[in-house]
């Protein structure tokens, strides 16, 4: 489903060059979980942003179904990306003028409209546990809730992929637990295709291939 090829990213600082991503090359089957891990500053939030079709690489493939992303135009890349690919930010980044279900059913607005999508998006809270802050405002959530929200967010479009950057990284141990359950729910029901960049040995540990990023060098764990 996913082929990385020889992807490189390098940015130039005080006139050295940095290679952030360094001729990485790996495969995804589709409905895999896959982890990866490193230390902060290793690259991995830079292959994600690259393999989602966010920043462009100097060199190298990402194949996505087929399609190579990086030879398309922006519109088509754009549509692409919003058909296929959710991501998990270590930031929730909610729209703080929407309210909660607002924020969740907003990537909707670039997509097919279903009528169902409210429903789908009152479902979406009650998995995450906020059922009742469906009318809620951000600045009236807890930064867990905030995180929780995004994380529903995620999964409104019924995407194929979610690329995960640290998705429970300021989350309480309880409400961790359960974002973990939701991914292993969406992974085996509907079959959706887990990218996670992660410290937490649980997640890391649940993913059926498990990667490890040093500066900027990816390799298979095990």
């Amino acid at each position: 489903m996913i082929e990385v090829k020889d992807l490189t990213k390098t940015y130039d600082i005080d006139g050295q060059t940095l290679k952030a991503v360094n001729n990485v090359s790996f495969e995804v089957d589709r409905g895999e979980m896959v982890s990866i891990i490193g230390h902060s500053g290793s690259g991995k939030t830079t292959l994600l942003s690259l393999i989602g079709g966010l920043t462009r690489p100097n060199s190298g493939r990402v194949v996505i179904d087929n399609a190579d992303i990086w030879s398309m135009d922006d519109d088509s890349l754009s549509g692409f990306r919003n058909r296929k690919i959710s991501f998990i930010y270590q930031f929730a980044s909610l729209i703080p003028t929407l309210t909660t279900l607002e924020n969740i059913v907003l990537p909707t607005a670039f997509g097919n409209y279903r009528d169902e999508i409210v429903k789908d998006a009152k479902e979406l809270l009650g998995i995450v546990g906020l059922a009742e802050k469906v009318n809620s405002y951000p600045s009236h959530l807890s930064g867990g809730q905030q995180r929780r929200i995004a994380i529903a967010r995620a999964f409104i479009n019924r995407p194929e992929i979610i690329l995960a950057d640290e998705p429970t990284g300021d989350l309480d141990e309880e409400t961790e637990n359960e974002v973990i359950q939701l991914f292993d729910r969406m992974n085996t029901e509907r079959g959706v295709t887990f990218l996670i960049v992660t410290h937490n040995k649980e997640i890391a540990a649940r993913a059926k291939k498990k990667l490890s990023m040093v500066n900027g060098v990816l390799s298979e764990i095990g």
